[in-house]
């Protein structure tokens, strides 16, 4: 805490000299409240300072039900103060004229850079985000009594204007079984990792109609026997396993692991749906699956115009009613049973046991994102179909592209539907969140960009502690990463402090390039003079360590690996992208190493500089 408190001083200093004001009185503050409150103070505490500020910017003004926690002198908290000052007035607290947007990130960068730190929570900030997965579950079984045949019926007719020519495409991919499944890198509900998923032979019988294990488990029918497949009817299917990942401080994110058949398939039809939608000429241009530079972008125009909208949802992935996917998916029989068939029923809920689902899949599962998507965009255009009091048609629909945008639970809407957006999106039982939506001044913010006014006021984060030795891997290759960004955002002279902590732990700390595998700085000099020379590619080397990782052994042979390579070659053939949008690829050893690694290390070599 010593080091991010020290980190947080230093910045302040620096950001403090390039606004002519002054952080001294700042920073005692800091060094107080961490002395008493901890670490919670900068991952918690100032997080929340950071919000209320967006607050500000958003209302106009800032007032006492704002920065609680914090003594006030006339108009604004007496904490940060001097950047506060150049964004609203002292006395009234009312936002300036021409707020000041250096003082604006200023800010941000101060309250909200340990915010998303990777700590885990208390064990009874855990247990409270468990019991609120159950809270919002029954709230969902009981949600679907209270829509009435006319909003369902809306629903089902935008879906089927929206999506008619996308879901034809799958609907004929599933019925003639032209999809292409693909097992993931992550951990499954059996446990499974790596090339294991190849050998499994458990097959939940609802799977067998559209997913054939026949086709799904062997390289070729020929392979097939019969009384190798354990088939599972639904009361002895294994649950997902729901879990608790590092969010913030505050809560954890809550996913669940999906079996490992099941997910299997999963990839399978949304590999189908990605490419259907993808294909559709305006389609795309609505939702994003993997590119959110469209988002960013249009969270700048509404910034800078004031005509577009960003709102961001709170458990939006567990709030998706499986009876609204079915509406959804309404006139294509085929894809609303594979979606039924691919979709887990139970989970399994540390401390609160087995429970039966009423979402449609919780986050993990690889048809969450893409249907949570276009159950948004089919609310957002009954929305707009309402303001504008006329059916919608395709030719008025392809009118709001550019102004409407969904990527996940980030969402691009005009101003002058918001309030009839939001009001649609909390009937079909979402919650909008207040502290991250914004349509009324000049903030905005959406996948992971803010501006204000058209200027960006995005902010780099610490994502990890600092490290005390090469040997915490994860937090140098984290500090490294902080680091570089930083300079890029021009924070020259805390980027020399943090290269003198960095240096303490790794002793090989070179200039590079950009694209360098080696953990270097980035600077505005260029890479330092090289030594060597790669004698194959003539490409200049520098010394220094590289991330280096061994996949776990687990090898696979005879009808197995003849499986994995069969998709391998398909997937190549056919464009597949991986979860980082790289083509798909199969290493040398993949037969006998595979899955995720379990750690990862810095070995000191030579590599290029560039």
């Amino acid at each position: 805490m010593k080091s991010l408190m020290l980190l947080w001083l230093k910045l302040a200093d620096e950001m403090a000299s390039e606004l002519h004001t002054s952080a001294t009185n700042d920073g005692k503050t800091v060094i107080g409240r961490c002395k008493h409150e901890g670490l919670s103070f900068l991952t918690i505490t100032l997080p929340t300072f950071g919000k209320d500020l967006q607050k500000g910017l958003d209302q106009g003004y800032v007032d006492r039900n704002l920065f609680q926690g914090f003594s006030w002198k006339g108009g604004l908290p007496k904490f940060l103060s001097g950047f506060l000052g150049l964004v609203f007035d002292r006395s009234s607290g009312v936002l300036l004229d021409v707020p000041n947007t250096h003082a604006i990130l200023a800010v941000r960068q101060l309250t909200l850079m340990f915010g998303k730190i990777s700590l885990p929570c208390s064990d009874t900030r855990v247990a409270d985000a468990f019991t609120q997965y159950i809270q919002c579950e029954k709230e969902m079984a009981n949600l679907d009594n209270e829509w009435s045949s006319h909003e369902l019926d809306s629903f089902r007719r935008v879906s089927m204007l929206l999506f008619r020519d996308a879901f034809t495409e799958v609907d004929r991919k599933v019925y003639d079984g032209n999809l292409l499944p693909k097992h993931g890198p992550g951990s499954t509900a059996d446990g499974l990792r790596g090339n294991a998923k190849f050998a499994q032979r458990s097959w939940p019988s609802r799977l067998e109609k559209y997913f054939p294990s026949g086709e799904y488990l062997f390289p070729s029918w020929r392979f097939y026997q019969e009384d190798e497949v354990h088939f599972l009817e639904p009361d002895a299917e294994m649950p997902v396993k729901v879990i608790s990942v590092p969010k913030t401080l505050k809560t954890p994110r809550i996913i669940a692991m999906e079996p490992t058949a099941v997910q299997y398939a999963q990839q399978g039809l949304y590999a189908a749906i990605r490419e259907s939608v993808e294909g559709v000429n305006y389609l795309y241009r609505f939702l994003g699956f993997d590119d959110q530079t469209p988002n960013q972008r249009l969270a700048k125009e509404g910034s800078l115009k004031g005509n577009l909208a960003t709102l961001d949802l709170s458990e939006a992935s567990d709030r998706v009613s499986n009876q609204l996917v079915r509406e959804l998916a309404h006139h294509f029989p085929h894809l609303r049973e594979g979606l039924d068939a691919t979709r887990s029923r139970k989970a399994d809920v540390p401390g609160h046991g087995v429970i039966r689902l009423s979402k449609f899949a919780s986050m993990g599962s690889a048809l969450c994102f893409p249907i949570e998507a276009m159950v948004f965009l089919t609310i957002i255009f009954m929305g707009i179909e309402r303001d504008l009091r006329t059916s919608l048609d395709r030719r008025t629909v392809k009118r709001y592209v550019d102004r409407v945008r969904v990527y996940g639970d980030d969402i691009i809407v005009p101003v002058e539907h918001v309030h009839t957006v939001i009001e649609l999106l909390e009937t079909f039982g979402f919650l909008v969140n207040s502290g991250k939506s914004f349509w009324t001044g000049k903030f905005r913010e959406s996948c992971g960009k803010e501006y204000y006014d058209g200027k960006d006021v995005s902010i780099v984060r610490v994502r990890r502690m600092f490290p005390v030795s090469r040997q915490n891997a994860q937090e140098v290759i984290s500090l490294v990463e902080f680091r570089n960004q930083l300079y890029q955002a021009g924070r020259r002279s805390t980027v020399e402090w943090l290269d003198g902590r960095i240096q303490e732990v790794i002793d090989y700390f070179p200039r590079v390039g950009p694209d360098s595998p080696v953990l270097g700085r980035v600077d505005i000099e260029g890479p330092d003079r090289t030594e060597r020379v790669d004698r194959s590619l003539q490409i200049p080397l520098v010394k220094g360590y590289v991330v280096a990782s061994r996949s776990p052994r687990n090898a696979i042979s005879d009808g197995d690996a003849l499986l994995k390579c069969l998709l391998n070659l398909e997937s190549r053939e056919n464009g597949s992208r991986d979860d980082n949008n790289t083509i798909i690829t199969a290493d040398e050893d993949h037969l006998e190493r595979s899955g995720r690694p379990q750690s990862v290390f810095l070995k000191l070599r030579w590599a290029p500089v560039r």
